[in-house]
């Protein structure tokens, strides 16, 4: 039996996000272990298809401009003929990438494998084109979650006879994700230029949405009582409801932001922050969480999805209930008045949490799954 899978993902851009991260990461690792992989990035960029030799496999970069239905097809012009290449096609992120791997799968006459993220299932469930991720689950023969509050959902919308469903938790990476001394001192100067004194540092990282909690902590910081000892480091993009909450405040809360930032950038920036914060009202186990983690910088999280998992595996620092607005500001004046030392300690203790979500052993889940196809 063939040792290939086809691995179909959209991703906008391909080399930008917490999504293509996760692929790459993972394609990466499953390489490693011997399973070879030819990618379809499928994007919302203009240009021409581009096709280069990848770890042994394929990556094709088709953008689709306005017309995903067209790209779809054009990618496929590239994959004619080469059925009995592939034990599975696997299915990574997004409604573009789960209306197209079904119809690839049947066609290359394999089975299809989900892998569901995040919000790719929390904001699909609800969508009025809630039928695109159901024909995917419908159509596949094993479908991944990433994390077990996922999976527990995932099962009774299917019923009975439908696919297998498994949790693979998200990883890291720690042989590339490393603190270096010139990262600390570049980190030190940026919150020496940028942080008034006495305060803590609450980074907020990623999409700055208000879905993702964004306002919901800048309301928690106004609420606390505890403005004053808080400044909210924000790096990634803006969304406009977080820039009209920012634009009312007037200046009244300390903050800073900074637009995305290169994951290994954000090296340079973590070990200034004295926690990180994830108030998500819903989510997968997002990245930064444990590259967060790993780095030793404790979390301020909400008990939701992966992060939830997380938290069960081990101390990861100030968690409170996803969606409750005094429970996030009771968990931020505890970051807040913790000395230290004992801050200190929660983020070597998060340090340690995190060590147990490691990239190989997410690598060596997913290739289970594709052998046993």
């Amino acid at each position: 039996m063939t040792t290939r899978v086809l691995w179909v993902t959209a991703h906008h851009p391909p080399s930008r996000g917490g999504m293509a991260t996760s692929s790459d990461r993972i394609t990466s690792r499953l390489r490693d272990l011997g399973l070879g992989v030819d990618l379809v990035h499928l994007t919302n960029d203009i240009g021409e298809v581009r096709a280069r030799p990848v770890g042994g496999g394929e990556e094709l970069v088709v953008p689709s401009g306005a017309d995903a239905a067209d790209a779809a097809r054009t990618a496929w012009n590239h994959l004619v003929g080469r059925a009995g290449r592939y034990r599975a096609v696997a299915c990574f992120g997004g409604p573009q990438a789960m209306a197209v791997a079904p119809v690839y799968a049947a066609w290359l006459g394999v089975p299809l494998v989900t892998l569901l993220r995040g919000n790719d299932f929390e904001t699909g469930v609800f969508s009025p084109r809630r039928s695109v991720l159901m024909d995917a689950l419908r159509a596949s023969r094993i479908v991944a979650t990433v994390s077990q509050d996922m999976a527990h959902r995932v099962g009774p919308l299917l019923g009975p006879g439908g696919p297998t469903v498994v949790t693979v938790a998200n990883g890291i990476d720690t042989a590339l994700w490393a603190v270096t001394e010139s990262d600390r001192r570049r980190a030190a100067a940026w919150r020496a230029a940028t942080v008034p004194d006495g305060h803590r540092v609450v980074g907020l990282v990623g999409q700055l949405k208000a879905k993702k909690g964004a306002v919901d902590l800048l309301e928690a910081v106004r609420r606390s009582g505890s403005a004053d000892r808080a400044h909210v480091a924000l790096v990634g993009d803006l969304d406009g409801g977080v820039e009209a909450w920012l634009t009312a405040d007037g200046g009244r809360l300390s903050w800073s932001h900074e637009p995305f930032l290169d994951r290994f950038e954000l090296l340079a920036r973590l070990p200034a922050m004295d926690v990180v914060a994830l108030p998500s009202r819903h989510d997968g186990l997002p990245n930064v969480a444990l590259e967060a983690a790993t780095v030793g910088v404790p979390l301020l999280a909400a008990q939701t999805g992966g992060l939830a998992d997380l938290a069960a595996a081990g101390p990861i620092g100030f968690t409170f209930d996803a969606g409750d607005a005094d429970g996030l500001a009771e968990a931020l004046v505890g970051a807040l008045s913790c000395p230290a030392a004992d801050l200190h300690e929660l983020g070597a203790k998060a340090a340690r949490t995190a060590a147990g979500f490691d990239a190989h052993r997410e690598a060596e889940a997913y290739l289970a799954l594709f052998d046993g196809l």
